[in-house]
């Protein structure tokens, strides 16, 4: 006879608890956090600002006329990023002692969008922060953008003479434009347009370091890197420069080990490994002006602080703590000058900003909430026998129960195949063992120890929430990387979620779901949700939201148009004293009409709506439909075409 644990008493539910269960103080980074009423909040500035319930600004959003999916950026937290990667740099060169001076560039890459750029260099001007572009269209933008004197442009990537003649405008007009070599063809290229034009170029070099970084870029880094030189490579480039009486220009030594770099080890690494080529280059009479440490500094996605591809086992702070002091002790060591540091922190600057809030349309559950199928006193012997387990549930063995009953759902499935089975009885069946996995499941909560297979059963009771959203558009990392993203309800958190659910979109595509979220120990294949309420009138329910966190770093630019769903409404929010909410929306940009969506794959507005007038023109004709009718079709066709292309709930 197996002896189970009696289940532990459920603990009373608190604010508290629902921030341990969505992990928000560790992945919140103290910008966000949920309120007494049960609301979440953003704190822009941390403890030394307001606060905002996110549920508010999407109601008003709502009051606007704006649609949902609705992606609320809060441009507050942006320059308190600047200013906290600035300042982490000061303090630890401070503590240090180190000679140079650190000047960060944001890679206009990691996000596009003007009014996001335009907020970093405005928040880094005290700063004399910089951008970092990597193609002719990121160029372009960043010459217009960064209008002052000397301010800084760092250009990776591979460059053709447009790209090089674009650079030495830049030079011209004052700005510190440096070129980043990734190949050396691209060197012999800069050499001889700049002699041309009759600007000296200012260049940086990528070095091809034997250190490479982890987690899901790491390839990005090392000896088969896509990009910079090797050790040879390198000698050469600086003989090319030398032979063409360049060698002052060359001003920069670059490195790069990949993007989200989890581990502070691969950091420590790589820093030291170039810090070394910068000390040996210089004694070759090279004055560099500066090093480069490339992109890299993590988020913690999921707040466990550790090296998971998800996560970052190290601080702000220490991450620029080892970066200044190895640059630094290296230097000491081989007796040449400290250089001036840049990185080009783009997500760590960006991802805290940006939050995507979703509305839950409705639900598929396995089996209705308090529900119990009624067992009748004549019913098919594999029905009866099932009664009988959920009858004696709470003498049996659960997991022997629930052993048999799956046994039973298995020959009712073969015997429908073989048409020995009605298709009432096959539903009786399968109502039946979902309510047996039910209370099966509900058994083993509180116990120390519960058994794989129960874990498994667990998430296949769980439900589907229908969410008014395109992963594909607004979370193509996860789709494309299984990067994680903190996802919680963002209201009604003084309640206990009392549901287990996976997100599925709208989307006509099997894989436009969320089934892995965030935890501390593991990747959880369900999220804890609050039964949805339904509407007073019967119809629908009230609503319910999600919100996705740290959205801004990549999705915005490289969400795709599957389905033709396009970007989203999102409105620009800044804390503001005097007002009443304490907030004011700076501004709105609307998403993606239908028209708008027809059009980037080559539709033309004029002529869809001149085929529908030509088919309506025939229905008439033919009696198939009423003037009146056909011409308020049309007109709701043509309507239609200037609609957002996400469902209206």
């Amino acid at each position: 006879m197996t002896i189970t644990e009696p289940a532990a008493a459920t603990p009373p539910w608190s604010i508290q608890a629902a921030r341990n269960l969505y992990n928000i103080p560790s992945w919140g980074a103290k910008y966000f956090d949920i309120n007494e009423a049960g609301h979440v909040v953003a704190r822009p500035l941390q403890e030394n600002g307001a606060s905002v319930e996110i549920s508010d600004i999407a109601e008003e959003a709502k009051a606007r006329g704006l649609k949902f999916p609705l992606l609320i950026r809060f441009q507050d937290i942006l320059r308190h990023r600047v200013e906290a990667i600035n300042l982490a740099f000061r303090a630890s060169i401070k503590e240090f002692n180190f000679q140079g001076q650190y000047r960060g560039v944001f890679p206009i890459k990691v996000n596009q969008l003007r009014e996001v750029v335009e907020e970093i260099l405005d928040a880094g001007k005290p700063f004399n922060f910089g951008l970092e572009v990597g193609s002719k269209p990121e160029l372009f933008a960043g010459l217009a953008l960064q209008n002052q004197m000397g301010s800084l442009i760092i250009c990776n990537g591979y460059k053709d003479a447009g790209f090089i003649r674009m650079a030495l405008l830049g030079i011209k007009l004052g700005k510190r434009v440096i070129m980043v070599v990734e190949k050396l063809e691209e060197l012999r290229h800069i050499l001889t347009i700049s002699k041309q034009i009759g600007v000296e170029p200012l260049i940086g070099i990528r070095a091809r370091l034997h250190a490479k970084g982890a987690g899901k870029w790491a390839e990005s880094g090392g000896e088969n890197a896509k990009f910079g030189l090797s050790t040879s490579e390198l000698l050469t480039a600086t003989e090319m420069m030398k032979a063409e009486g360049l060698g002052h220009c060359f001003k920069l030594l670059h490195f790069h080990i990949g993007s989200q770099v989890p581990d502070i080890l691969t950091v420590k690494k790589a820093v030291q490994e170039a810090a070394r080529f910068y000390a040996k280059l210089h004694k070759m009479g090279f004055e560099i002006q500066y090093m480069d440490v490339g992109g890299g500094l993590g988020v913690d996605y999921d707040g466990s602080r550790s090296a998971f591809d998800s996560s970052t086992n190290y601080s702000l702070q220490e991450y620029t703590n080892d970066i200044v002091y190895y640059i630094g002790d290296v230097c000491n060591a081989e007796k040449v000058p400290h250089p001036d540091i840049i990185s080009e922190s783009g997500r760590a600057l960006v991802a805290h900003h940006s939050v995507l809030v979703v509305e839950v349309f409705g639900s598929i559950e396995k089996i209705r909430p308090n529900s119990e199928m009624q067992c009748g006193e004549i019913e098919h012997a594999l029905v009866r026998e099932l009664c009988d387990i959920r009858k004696n549930l709470q003498k049996l063995n659960k997991l022997e129960a629930w052993h048999d009953a799956f046994e039973r759902k298995d020959d009712a499935h073969n015997m429908f195949t073989l048409g020995l089975m009605e298709l009432p009885d096959k539903a009786k069946i399968e109502t039946l063992y979902w309510e047996i996995s039910r209370e099966v499941v509900a058994s083993f909560k509180g116990q120390a120890y519960i058994p794989e297979e129960i874990r498994k059963l667990e998430d296949s009771l769980s439900d589907q929430y229908l969410c008014n959203f395109s992963v594909f558009q607004s979370l193509l990392d996860h789709w494309a990387l299984g990067q994680l993203f903190p996802i919680m309800p963002i209201s009604r958190l003084d309640e206990r979620p009392t549901r287990e659910a996976t997100l599925v979109d709208i989307t006509c595509d099997s894989d436009g779901q969320i089934n892995k979220f965030i935890d501390l120990r593991d990747v959880r294949d369900t999220l804890s949700v609050h039964e949805l309420t339904p509407n007073s009138n019967g119809q629908g329910n009230e609503p319910y939201y999600m919100g996705f966190f740290l959205m801004g770093a990549y999705q915005d630019i490289m969400g795709d148009l599957h389905n033709l769903f396009g970007r989203v409404n999102e409105v620009h929010v800044f804390l503001e004293p005097d007002e009443p909410t304490g907030y004011y929306v700076e501004e709105i940009i609307e998403g993606t009409t239908i028209v708008q969506a027809l059009s980037s794959v080559q539709y033309d507005e004029k002529e869809l709506q001149r085929q529908m007038k030509a088919q309506v023109d025939e229905a008439i004709k033919s009696d198939r439909m009423k003037p009146s009718e056909a011409m308020r079709l049309l007109d709701e066709y043509e309507k239609g075409l200037k609609d957002y292309t996400y469902l209206t709930i």
